[in-house]
């Protein structure tokens, strides 16, 4: 593929993916690469109802295969939440540390063996020529009682993951990417553009 648009702002981000997509892609956008990109109001109900209507407008709007994703952690006895607002749980301008707090006290009185719970991340990958295909990944594991490790980000301090005696925060580099929801959807999409190899 000569050119894909990934719509986010996160340059950290198109780093990750200019690796993991090294040799598929020429150049890999940004949305920060276009004046007036779009930001879209992220108001599915399902990761992939956002990641799809990401990509939709990135795709609309640059003219460019696109790619978008939506993840989060979904909590069994929360009844999926956080979910789709896991960035936003505890309200606009939520940070990592009072989204912790929240779920910390959401779960105090859910017993240690009831806490399952999952990373789920969903890419949406859209053509100009109208192929939408989506790759699904997930990570299952318990929400801890209190916070352990310092690597990481979002809710990896209380995520202790299945297989493994830490959290994802304890976990390093190359462990977390050989198990986390968004490696195994990365891996899926690569997977899928050396068997298609569209735009070439």
């Amino acid at each position: 593929m000569k050119e894909l648009v990934v719509a986010t702002r996160n340059r950290g981000k198109i780093i990750e993916i200019n690796a993991l997509l090294a040799g598929l892609v020429d150049r890999i956008r940004c949305a920060t690469d276009f004046e007036y990109f779009p930001d879209t109001v992220e108001d599915g109900v399902t990761f992939a109802d956002n990641a799809l209507k990401k990509a939709r407008e990135a795709v609309h709007f640059t003219g460019l295969p696109a790619l978008a994703d939506d993840s989060g952690l979904v909590v069994d006895a929360l009844a999926g939440r956080p979910g789709v607002y896991s960035a936003r749980f505890a309200g606009e301008g939520a940070t990592d540390a009072t989204n912790n707090e929240l779920l910390l006290n959401e779960c105090q009185n859910i017993p240690g063996e009831l806490r399952h719970a999952a990373f789920v991340c969903v890419l949406a990958f859209l053509t100009p020529e109208g192929t939408e295909r989506l790759f699904t990944g997930k990570v299952s594991g318990r929400i801890l009682s209190a916070a352990r490790g310092e690597g990481g980000f979002g809710y990896d301090p209380l995520f202790l993951v299945d297989g493994f005696d830490r959290s994802m925060a304890e976990l390093t580099l190359e462990e977390k990417n050989s198990v986390s929801h968004r490696a195994q959807a990365f891996r899926q999409f690569r997977e899928y553009l050396e068997m298609v190899k569209p735009g070439r």
